[in-house]
């Protein structure tokens, strides 16, 4: 691509906020790729609010300004739509790209209207719209670019391998890929080790953000934590609660949101606004229950894993994971993301109810580091790396390595 060096100075310029050197570095890395014949493929690590969104923009507008078109995909609703009004957001600030034609931006999501997809989609195919950000709905088969040149992913722990491939096949060449994660699991881990992957990391977080405090408790612990969590809503502050299930199972002895919240109002937090969030919800009902919690009308949000990604509400300062030991790193490490984003000291207590030893080293490891990139390591050493060349993501890989202790190499 041919870079437009003053377009990207000006986008810069009319950020609400400096770079951090880490990420003017990292800029820089994948502009530089979008210059060559070989298409990127490469991951950008940073931890959770260490800002890559606005990497991914840059990019963004660069292929746009070249006369090609730019996706990105991300695993959720929630998250596709938060990436579409902070990109919005940033675009509207930027200027002459305000004003530009070019970088007219859309939103692609299951819930899309089916009138306002199908005319998506002929601006897609004809090339009118060459920013669009989107969930899985981007992969269907209607969706056909005109000249897809770069390919983004977010969270891409979360597609499965032949998702990310399907994006990148939209595209008519070979599009740039770019690949992004706050916390990689092992199989990001081992393709970035045997260079099938560039690596491109923001280890620098944007100034004034404080670091998570991390509690591992025991269940008999709960009333202080729900003691803890109605001081923090007294002093102005907003709480999460985040169950394992949606509702209760007869197989699987653990916390479910509907349950809980409708226990938590009439026992624990009567004089309280609770609200209620899973994935089974519409998404109006899910955009509904998420502007009261960002507005300040909730005090307390009780959900499943559905707010892993994608949820930034600066007031809130407690983050209570019941089933702790359910979840995988990955997931804790994101769930703690979702507070901390605000000028209050946060905190991240985590409610264990029978961990394996397995999850009890888990738990331990949270407990200790608020590092994405040192949770990773760990993450391989519980997990396994998965296979290097196929579709499992977790486990020992298919092949036998040399030690020095061995003589003989059998692969």
């Amino acid at each position: 691509m041919a870079v437009d060096e003053e377009l990207v100075k000006n986008f810069v310029s009319s950020l609400p906020f400096s770079l951090t050197g880490a990420q003017q570095k990292v800029l820089n890395e994948v502009i530089n790729d979008l210059r060559q014949a070989i298409p990127m493929s490469r991951l950008l690590q940073g931890d959770v609010g260490s800002g890559k969104t606005v990497v991914a923009l840059g990019a963004m507008l660069v292929t746009a300004a070249d006369g090609g078109q730019a996706a990105l995909m991300a695993p959720t609703e929630i998250l596709a739509e938060q990436h579409y009004r902070t990109i919005a957001s940033m675009l509207e600030k930027s200027q002459p790209a305000s004003q530009d034609p070019r970088f007219a931006l859309r939103l692609l999501t299951g819930s899309t209207p089916q009138a306002e997809r199908d005319a998506f989609y002929q601006e897609i195919a004809a090339g009118q719209v060459k920013l669009v950000v989107g969930t899985h709905a981007l992969i269907q088969e209607g969706v056909e670019f005109n000249d897809l040149r770069l390919a983004i992913i977010d969270e891409q722990h979360r597609f499965g391998v032949q998702q990310r491939a399907t994006l990148r096949d939209k595209g008519a060449g070979n599009p740039h890929v770019l690949v992004m994660s706050a916390t990689p699991i092992p199989r990001t881990l081992a393709l970035t080790l045997y260079g099938d992957l560039d690596l491109s990391v923001i280890d620098e977080m944007p100034p004034g953000r404080q670091a998570v405090i991390t509690s591992w408790l025991q269940p008999l612990e709960r009333e202080r934590a729900y003691s803890f969590v109605r001081s923090h809503v007294e002093q102005g502050r907003q709480a999460f609660i985040i169950c394992p299930l949606v509702e209760e199972s007869e197989k699987i002895e653990a916390k479910s949101a509907v349950e809980e919240h409708a226990r938590l109002q009439k026992e624990i937090f009567p004089d309280l606004r609770l609200g209620l969030l899973h994935g089974r919800m519409k998404a109006d009902e899910k955009d509904n229950v998420m502007r009261q919690f960002r507005d300040g009308d909730l005090h307390i949000l009780v959900s499943t894993a559905v707010v892993e990604v994608g949820i930034d509400v600066p007031n809130a300062s407690v983050m209570l994971v019941e089933g702790a030991n359910r979840f995988g790193l990955a997931q804790l490490h994101q769930f703690r993301g979702r507070v901390g984003r605000g000028a209050h000291q946060s905190y991240c207590l985590l409610l264990a109810d029978a961990p394996t030893p397995d999850a009890e080293a888990r738990l331990r490891v949270i407990s200790e580091t608020n590092d994405g990139f040192e949770l990773a390591e760990e993450d391989l050493k519980l997990r396994g790396p998965g296979e290097f060349f196929g579709t499992r993501q977790s486990g020992l890989p298919d092949i036998k390595l040399a030690t020095s202790a061995s003589l003989s190499i059998d692969c």
